[in-house]
């Protein structure tokens, strides 16, 4: 027998439908719980209010008249109400309900006192052990005894507690008038997927022209006609895939990679033409053939990924050839074809190698003052000196860390102009003002080499840039002066010539200059010493020029050193106009 299969209009009503029976059964049985809280908590709330009159009245007489005072009390209690009044111990002192108390149990382990000896108050229904009616009991603990107040469970309190089936009523008139709603658009829905489902059997003619269906004026009408719509634009993806397909090629071509695609059985599928220029750098011999990296010695490290990847998709091998470095990468695919990739590196280890140098260099320039500092630290720790003696190591070593905090700021300002040159804000920085400035903040130093600084610049030089690097570029060439010119010179800026964009900037000064012409050109190497200790024995870090250069290339400008006639150095540079000048 052929199982009976429901349609989806069945299947759709027959899902709400239970998921609104576990609704309508949830919301009932959750406010019938509720109802029946709040009634027992209103219960409980009346024999609270009895228990502490109970309480009150019991306060106000003495010992011996306890049990007169709560018969007197039981006379406006309703006449059903049960009244136990229990020792701190458990024995029973008073109960209306029973005559003979000796013959009564210890009540503390009775459920509602011993609930009230944990939490002040106890609740519970049972039956008494005393007289075998069943109760509802409520218990509230007091310093020296517990008052325990009960209500005969008879069919008047079970019917107070009950809910009232008002709410139930209401909820199952709305539940079936809510199932009929159901139906009614399960219906309407239906109708709309059974005509779905027709234009998608009709879609395996594969002739869109002949299909003349009409869907409702709805979501799923707007979902059918997306379909459709979808399915008039499948053969000009198809096109439009093959057209990609095409810019694909011609970005390999064009690639700065040199790329080759394998098969699984290892045959040339396409390449682009670098990756021939590539393979005939890396060959013995010239050869227009793919597949003679797969037999290359250079590639060897690769041919033996391939004949055994060990659960890896791709190797990398380094290949240096003809004064070239080359990095050579496999990727393997899911089908088992295979790509290789060749790209020149040269550059990038020139790079690296600079970089390695520069690394050198830093931790020379470091290892000198800290050298220095530890040994000043040292002799005042373990041998005894004067505390004049002691003095001057630590303003040595004191000395020591200013060069270091100075090589590690000018590293950090090179680092940032090259790596990060948008992170300095331009504006318009006026150069005079500028220049009194810095004049004002190296005072002293002036004073003591006795040099004077001048400038012929007028008020209406404005230059746009960042003004911290601007001024590190004048601070530093000052610098220079004050630490090799020597003493009792002149130094000075001057404005010599401007055009629509630039400013044009000479900072002379009438020093012992450079002797030797040729380190003209290495003056802005990071590090650079026209001689041996020379940067050590006058302080600095050895990277203020190359500061200045990076900073005047930052604002697209150009510098040279060059050696007066009459003595001393000569930088020319030039700084961008402000928009506004």
């Amino acid at each position: 027998m052929k199982p009976l299969k429901l349609r989806y209009k069945q299947r759709l009503f027959l899902y709400f439908g239970v998921i609104f029976v576990l609704f309508t059964v949830g919301v009932v049985a959750f406010e019938q719980s509720r109802e029946r809280f709040f009634k027992a908590e209103e219960l409980k709330e009346r024999l609270n209010a009895y228990i502490s009159i109970a309480n009150a009245t019991l306060r106000q007489g003495s010992d011996g008249e306890q049990q007169q005072a709560l018969e007197a009390l039981l006379l406006v209690f309703p006449p059903e109400v049960r009244l136990t009044l229990i020792g701190k111990r458990g024995e029973v002192i008073f109960d209306n309900a029973i005559d003979d108390l000796s013959a009564l149990a210890n009540h503390l382990d009775r459920p509602e006192v011993a609930s009230a000896r944990k939490n002040e108050t106890g609740t519970h229904i049972r039956t008494s052990a005393s007289n075998s009616r069943p109760y509802l009991y409520y218990t509230k603990r007091y310093p020296d005894y517990y008052i325990r107040m009960a209500l005969p469970y008879d069919v008047q309190v079970r019917s107070f507690l009950e809910a009232d089936n008002l709410f139930l009523y209401f909820i199952v008139a709305l539940f079936l008038l809510m199932l009929l709603l159901i139906y009614m658009v399960t219906g309407r829905f239906g109708k709309s997927i059974r005509q779905l489902r027709d234009f998608i059997v009709s879609l395996d003619s594969d002739d869109v022209s002949a299909l003349n269906l009409s869907f409702p004026q709805d979501e799923l009408g707007e979902i059918s006609a997306k379909i459709v719509e979808s399915y008039k634009q499948r053969e000009s993806s198809r096109k439009k895939i093959a057209q990609e397909r095409e810019k694909l090629l011609q970005h390999v071509h064009t690639s700065e990679e040199g790329l080759c695609f394998f098969s699984a059985k290892g045959s040339v599928e396409f390449y682009n033409g670098l990756f021939i220029q590539y393979l005939n750098t890396i060959t013995d011999e010239a050869n227009s053939d793919p597949l003679a990296a797969l037999s290359d010695p250079s590639f060897e490290k690769l041919t033996s990924f391939l004949a055994n990847p060990n659960g890896s998709r791709y190797a990398g091998a380094h290949i240096c050839k003809q004064g070239k470095s080359f990095s050579a990468l496999v990727n393997i695919f899911d089908d088992g074809s295979f790509e290789m990739i060749i790209n020149d590196i040269t550059k990038q280890e020139k790079i690296r190698h600079l970089k390695q140098e520069m690394t050198g260099n830093i931790a020379h320039e470091l290892r000198t003052p800290v050298t220095s500092i530890r040994g000043y630290l040292e002799t005042i720790l373990t041998k005894p000196l004067t505390s004049e003696t002691k003095r001057l190591f630590l303003a040595k070593a004191y000395s020591q860390t200013i060069t270091l905090s100075e090589l590690i700021h000018d590293i950090s300002l090179i680092a940032k102009i090259e790596g990060a040159p948008h992170s300095f804000a331009q504006e318009a920085v006026n150069i005079k003002s500028l220049l009194e400035a810095l004049k004002n903040d190296l005072e002293a130093s002036l004073l003591e080499k006795n040099i004077s600084l001048t400038w012929n610049v007028a008020e209406d030089v404005i230059v746009k840039g960042n003004r911290n690097l601007i001024y590190s570029i004048f601070r530093n060439l000052t610098d220079n002066v004050i630490r090799h010119a020597g003493h009792g010179i002149a130094a000075q800026v001057t404005l010599h010539g401007e055009d629509k964009d630039f400013y044009y900037f000479s900072f002379s000064d009438t020093g012992v200059g450079v002797p030797n012409e040729q380190h003209l050109n290495r003056l802005f190497e990071r590090f650079y010493r026209v001689s041996e200790g020379r940067t050590r024995d006058t302080g600095g870090s050895g990277l203020g020029l190359s500061i200045v250069k990076n900073a005047v290339a930052f604002h697209k400008g150009a510098i040279v050193a060059k050696s007066r006639a009459s003595g001393g150095l000569e930088f020319l540079f030039n700084l961008p106009k402000a928009s506004d000048s």
